[in-house]
């Protein structure tokens, strides 16, 4: 069975321990862009006593268009992450596309993500498991949006047979239709059934897949995050920008960084009762 909690040096996650949050924009636009946001974050990670990752990307791969922004690369995408936790002690986390990307992504970030739609590619997962294990983090697979979430069994199964206990499971919508996104949140027990802790993703889920760019209804995150965090989500995973209305990335869907304390006591308030009915029940 995967562990729960999952625990690292830096945070623990799992049943009936403190909200994990994996904070930050969803591309890397400048290394002062990202500096800066890690430094505000980190603010309100000491003023709250919060478990925080940082997260951002260097590459997206997947973006719908072949001229929008994609990041920095690799390279230079690693070096300003290092810089992060250098300059805030924020561990960090970011997304990987190929094989051949794990391991040096291993060495810097502790989580290590699988987008929902490479969470199927073997070959990916296997190497994004190995080379986590062998670095002493975890692997962070985000359920397809075309699939059921008991399927992420076969997934989670590929990581454990790959060497890694250390394993998120992260719900992010379902597809309904055309160019739309459902969240169901029975997804986030029957994940935990899997023995995984769960990691809610309230900014992808709001998502209005379709045409050139990816549109959003950034509005919808704070309600979605309270409805996750009410039915037991162990993380909340949210990108978040200083102006999402010029970011180069998924701005429609982005939470404003300027309301991202208030929603973290909101719901930090909701774990607490969470955590208490649970042990009520125990």
């Amino acid at each position: 069975m995967p562990n729960n909690p999952v625990i690292t040096e830096h945070f623990r996650c799992g049943s009936r321990e403190p909200l994990l949050f994996l904070l930050g924009p969803c591309v890397i636009e400048s290394r002062e862009m990202i500096l800066d946001i890690a430094e505000e974050i980190a603010t309100i990670r000491d003023e709250l006593g919060i478990q925080v990752v940082f997260k951002a990307s260097f590459d997206k791969a997947n973006r719908t268009s072949i001229d929008s922004y994609r990041g920095p690369g690799m390279e230079k995408g690693l070096t300003i992450l290092r810089q992060v936790t250098e300059q805030t002690g924020l561990a960090t986390t970011t997304d990987i596309h190929e094989p051949a990307q794990a391991e040096p992504v291993a060495q810097v970030c502790k989580i290590v993500q699988i987008p929902a739609f490479l969470a199927r590619q073997t070959d990916l997962v296997r190497e994004t498991a190995n080379a986590t294990a062998r670095h002493g983090g975890v692997v962070n697979v985000k359920k397809p949006q075309f699939i059921a979430p008991q399927d992420m069994e076969h997934i989670i199964r590929k990581c454990e047979e790959s060497g890694q206990s250390n394993i998120l499971a992260t719900e992010r919508g379902t597809t309904f239709g055309y160019g739309h996104l459902v969240n169901d949140m029975q997804a986030i027990p029957v994940l935990q059934q899997l023995g995984c802790p769960v990691v809610f993703d309230a900014t992808h889920s709001v998502q209005k897949p379709g045409g050139k760019t990816t549109g959003g209804n950034r509005k919808m995150i704070p309600y979605l995050a309270r409805a996750a965090v009410a039915c037991g989500a162990d993380a909340i995973f949210m990108e978040t920008h200083p102006n999402p209305d010029q970011a180069l990335s998924d701005g429609p869907n982005m939470l404003p960084l300027s309301h991202l304390k208030k929603i973290i006591q909101q719901l930090l308030a909701i774990r607490v009762l969470v955590n208490e009915w649970s042990e009520s029940l125990a």
